[in-house]
């Protein structure tokens, strides 16, 4: 079972990375399916149009992390797992660390509350290599605002709550560091997924 997901603040390069990784694959015939949370599957994508709607401000963090739990344990269910028990590498633009970062660290919720409520929604499934493109929030930030149609109610609360989301990131990394690689998405493109194909393959041959 090889389950990698990407992680890091709105900026930080996941999309480009994750698609010349998905190129490197296809390019050596490996099995590997992309998917991305919340989404990846018809009620996850329904869920995603409400989450990220800039209208949605009244949202209250609780009610955000039951609907991003929602979303997960349909992916998990439908898309995820079976993959992973039919030999295919799984790659996922984000999963439950988003939920300890963004709802954890940036709204404050319990984290006890939210562990429960992810253990629960993913059945206990964890990646077996978290990717995470560390970047400072004015960067990411002024990088996603030169996209201004992709803009989003998470990419639109206050430069602290995304400080915080970052610190939050370096905090989970920091406690399970064989679980994450931890790449400065300040690098050039190139750099940054030289380093992450190097950890892959050794992901791999495990």
């Amino acid at each position: 079972m090889t389950f990698i997901t990407f992680e890091g603040i709105e900026g930080s390069g996941k999309t480009t990375q994750i698609r010349l990784l998905m190129d490197w694959f296809k390019a050596r015939d490996i099995r590997a399916l992309l998917t991305r949370e919340p989404g990846g599957t018809s009620i996850g994508e329904q869920v995603r149009a409400i989450l990220l709607n800039p209208i949605n401000t009244e949202m209250t963090p609780e009610a955000e992390i039951l609907l991003f739990s929602a979303a997960r344990a349909q992916i998990v269910r439908e898309i995820i797992r079976p993959r992973l028990a039919d030999g295919w590498i799984v790659v996922c633009d984000r999963f439950a660390d988003s939920t300890l970062a963004y709802q954890g660290y940036g709204h404050g919720l319990p984290m006890d509350d939210l562990m429960r409520i992810t253990e629960f929604a993913t059945g206990g499934l964890w990646p077996d290599l978290t990717v995470y493109l560390d970047l400072d929030v004015e960067t990411g930030l002024r990088r996603k605002a030169a996209t201004p149609e992709e803009w989003n109610r998470m990419e639109a609360k206050e430069v602290a709550f995304h400080k915080r989301v970052r610190q939050g990131y370096q905090a989970l990394a920091a406690q399970a560091p064989g679980r994450w690689l931890v790449v400065d998405a300040a690098q050039p493109v190139a750099a940054i997924q030289e380093q992450i194909r190097a950890r892959v393959k050794k992901e791999i041959r495990k």
